[in-house]
């Protein structure tokens, strides 16, 4: 579903991705882990382009979307994205928030948009908000809120980008079990996360980056188990107690 190749990315003299190669598989739950610095949330961003890569190539579901007069707004309706800032509109209803991009993006009727955002409200346990504006919520509901709003796109591709590292400590894990219930279906995930319980749990493969590269990938049961790189080994020591 996603192929990165040979990308780099800087921003003025500092270089932030240096020779990406990476490939997700359709359905697979891709989960990147890191020191912050590392270039996570950059590579992260390249995959829809919300940030273009200094060189390489980025393919998504078969486009090619570096490439010159690539269809982008159309292969982006297909990749949502989570944020660490929920970027709900204030303005909005719950349900007006989750209703907008389908009808005016996908030209879906608002009845319809409606009917299944209901649905994907109820499933991460926020329909009785439907008619609540964001500044009524907490930060873990408004998380959940704009995960719906993502899945109201009907994506083939869910791209999470630290989703809970803006939420007080007690509100994390209702995030995350959304997620983990999120991960048992057939859709395409890629979250960059600092909850290695999450990654251990939903994970198909682990990745580790360190200063603009990827020094380590696996299986949860070999990345937390028996990681073989130094740098890796050493992280995760500071980290998991």
């Amino acid at each position: 579903m996603i192929e990165l190749e040979g990308l780099h990315k800087h921003f003025g003299s500092l270089h932030v991705l240096k020779g990406i190669d990476l490939k997700v598989g359709s359905g697979e739950k891709l989960v990147v882990i890191g020191p912050s610095g590392s270039g996570k949330s950059t590579l992260i961003r390249c995959m829809n382009l919300l940030e273009k890569p200094s060189s390489g190539k980025v393919t998504v579901d078969g486009v090619e979307i570096t490439a010159h007069k690539a269809p982008i707004a159309k292969i982006r309706q297909s990749v949502a994205m989570v944020f660490q800032q929920f970027n709900l509109y204030p303005h909005k209803t719950v349900l007006e928030n989750l209703t907008l991009a389908p009808t005016l993006i996908k030209k879906i009727p608002k009845d319809e948009a409606e009917e299944s955002g209901l649905a994907f409200l109820d499933r991460v346990g926020l329909k009785q908000k439907a008619d609540a504006y964001p500044s009524q919520l907490s930060g873990g509901q408004q998380q959940r809120v704009a995960i719906a709003r993502a899945l109201n796109m009907r994506p083939k591709i869910m791209l999470f980008d630290e989703p809970t590292s803006a939420l007080d400590p007690e509100m994390i894990q209702e995030v995350l079990d959304v997620m983990v219930d999120l991960a048992h279906e057939g859709i395409t995930m890629v979250v960059v996360t600092h909850e290695m319980g999450f990654a251990r749990q939903v994970a198909d493969r682990v990745v580790f980056m360190d200063d603009g590269q990827i020094l380590e990938q696996g299986t949860p049961e070999h990345f937390f188990a028996n990681p073989t790189h130094e740098r890796t080994k050493q992280f995760l020591s500071r980290i998991i107690r």
